[in-house]
């Protein structure tokens, strides 16, 4: 009997991971990939591919990263492997962030350094939406993304300008711009998916998206990098 590939979603502590969880084994029925939700190191580095997602501020979830000893299982996975950020999931892999902790005097956070760049808040404050009310950060809803040229893979058969549910107050900046992969408009043009060789990650919840995210995830399970 033929064994299984593993799709591991990594559980460090902060995470929406059922919603994250129950969308890929939706996409993953049929397909010869098990999904599993891990806090194990072991198993992380054993899967065939990884979804990292992240939720809430991202000094607690590069801490609690570290401290639960998934870090580097995480690291080799992004060496060798596809692997699916999702939301801070996402920005967790960019260089640096402005967002830290109360009082840190604007040090901000250190990333895990995979793709270069920042992570930038929203500079909002007073500016007008074209409907004539304030933008309000976080951004949460639904918005456009379009579809950096040549399109990634992983968009296969999703239309450009699809849209999919964003809920965040800091977006990411790639030092490269061909590490784009998509982009957003809110009070300005953002980055709103990255990809680099076997990496892919959006600031936007494809679990929370319908039946255009769950087409990324089930995209992610055939991409061959």
């Amino acid at each position: 009997m033929t064994k299984p590939k593993t799709v591991a979603v990594v559980d460090y502590g902060m995470g929406n991971l059922r919603s994250v969880s129950q969308a890929v084994q939706h996409v993953a029925k049929g397909s010869g990939f098990e999904v599993l939700v891990t806090s194990k190191a072991e198993d992380v580095m054993n899967a065939e591919r990884v979804v990292l997602p992240g939720q809430g501020a991202i000094a607690d979830c590069m801490r609690e990263l570290a401290e639960s000893g998934m870090q580097e299982a995480v690291l080799h996975a992004a060496a060798n492997k596809p692997l699916f950020g999702v939301c801070v999931g996402m920005q967790m892999l960019l260089t640096h962030s402005e967002e830290g902790v109360p009082g840190d005097g604007g040090i901000g956070t250190k990333g895990l350094n995979l793709i270069p760049g920042e992570v930038i808040r929203f500079d909002l404050a007073g500016r007008i939406q074209p409907d004539g009310s304030r933008y309000k950060v976080p951004q949460m809803g639904w918005n456009q993304v379009y579809q950096s040229s040549p399109a990634h893979p992983v968009w296969a058969g999703v239309p450009d300008g699809a849209y999919f549910y964003f809920v965040h107050s800091f977006y990411a900046h790639p030092s490269d711009a061909r590490h784009t992969a998509g982009e957003a408009e809110y009070g300005t043009r953002f980055t709103a998916a990255i990809a680099r060789d076997n990496i892919f990650a959006t600031q936007f919840h494809p679990e929370k998206s319908a039946d255009q995210g769950l087409a990324l995830y089930r995209n992610f399970l055939h991409w061959n990098p």
